[in-house]
Formats: C-alpha cells, sequence, structure tokens
C-alpha cells in the first residue's frame, strides 16, 4: 500500500522572507490568501497534519474545521533551526556572514549554520515523521501543512537530486506538490 501525501508550504508571513526557522510568526493576509487558493477544491483528504508553528496550524485548524477533517500536529515536520541565522535574510547575511552563506548554499549538509541544526539530523527528523505518517495512514490521502526547507527535502528526495541541489529546489509560499509514500520510504512526485 500506499500513502498519497500533499505538500502545502505556508503562505507569506508577517516578518517576510529570510529564515524564519523556529520563528513562530503569523501569517499575514496575503500569506492567508495563498493558501486558500492553493487548496482550492483539490479536497477530498482523509486527515490534515501539520507543523505546529502559527504559520502553519492556523490554517490547518482552519481548513479542518471547513472540511470537518481530524488535525495532527507534528513537530518533527518543523522547519530547519537555522540558529544564529534565524530571522535574518540572505542579503543580511551576505553583509555579516558571506563566506559562511555561500558555504551554505554550496553544501548544505556540510556546513551547519552557527548554532543551527545539522541538515543530516533535520533530514533525520524529517524522513523519519514521514514513515511514521506512511505506517499510520496507508491507502490514505493526508494534506501536510509544513514548511520550504521540509518540502525542499522530500522532493528533492522524490527527484533524485544529489544532497548538494537540496537548495535549487523551489517551493513558493503557498506552493502545493503531491507524493506518494511507498511503505519501503520511497518517495514518488505526483
Amino acid at each position: 500500500m500506499t500513502l498519497r501525501l500533499d505538500l502545502l508550504r505556508h503562505g507569506e508571513t508577517e516578518f517576510g522572507g529570510g529564515l524564519r526557522g523556529s520563528i513562530d510568526d503569523a501569517l499575514t493576509d496575503t500569506g492567508w490568501q495563498q493558501m486558500r487558493a492553493a487548496v482550492g477544491d483539490r479536497a477530498p483528504w482523509d486527515r490534515i497534519v501539520s507543523s505546529p508553528l502559527q504559520r502553519c496550524a492556523r490554517f490547518a485548524d482552519e481548513l479542518a474545521e471547513r472540511l470537518g477533517l481530524p488535525v495532527e500536529l507534528a513537530p518533527d515536520l518543523q522547519e530547519l533551526h537555522f540558529g544564529d541565522w534565524e530571522g535574518q535574510s540572505p542579503a543580511q547575511l551576505m553583509e555579516t556572514d558571506a563566506a559562511g552563506l555561500g558555504r551554505f548554499w554550496e553544501d548544505p549538509y556540510g556546513f551547519t549554520p552557527p548554532n543551527g541544526e545539522p541538515v543530516q539530523a533535520f533530514a533525520t527528523r524529517v524522513s523519519a515523521a514521514v514513515e511514521r505518517l506512511q505506517r499510520a495512514y496507508d491507502g490514505q490521502r493526508v494534506l501536510l501543512i509544513s514548511h520550504g526547507g521540509v518540502m525542499r527535502l522530500l522532493l528533492a528526495r522524490a527527484r533524485g537530486l544529489p544532497r548538494e541541489q537540496l537548495l535549487q529546489v523551489t517551493v513558493a509560499h503557498g506552493g502545493m506538490f503531491g507524493l506518494v509514500v511507498q511503505a519501503d520510504g520511497e518517495l514518488t512526485e505526483v
């Protein structure tokens, strides 16, 4: 059996772009609109799973209430923690840590932002969470509301991209993608 996992990235947030990580900022009106437009009439899902950060969870609650679906908060599907870089934009980091930012963009698995979460640990955390979802909801269709980093990681894996190309995967605010998760953990983009 398989799990159909639809991935939805949160919309625009109050404090704008940059590396939000574990910062728990809210959606803007535009962010709400982006997510509502992405979902459109794509249901039916059997359930919604969401990152507990409010930029994901508040929309998950709204949608679940509208569709009459259960919501599960999944802390393991939160964004990568960027450590000292949290809340900063790439432009700001170019002024304060251009060498580190360059190393991170070239090889995100090989360079960890200062006091941040290593991408390998992030990948292990996210993969384990998706495997748990596959076992728990095999044969179902689940909407996962999460973050750009989580989605890049899963899409890069489904597309068979080398680790160095992780950050080249584009996921816009309100972006939606579909995956099939096999019992053996194999991911296929649909």
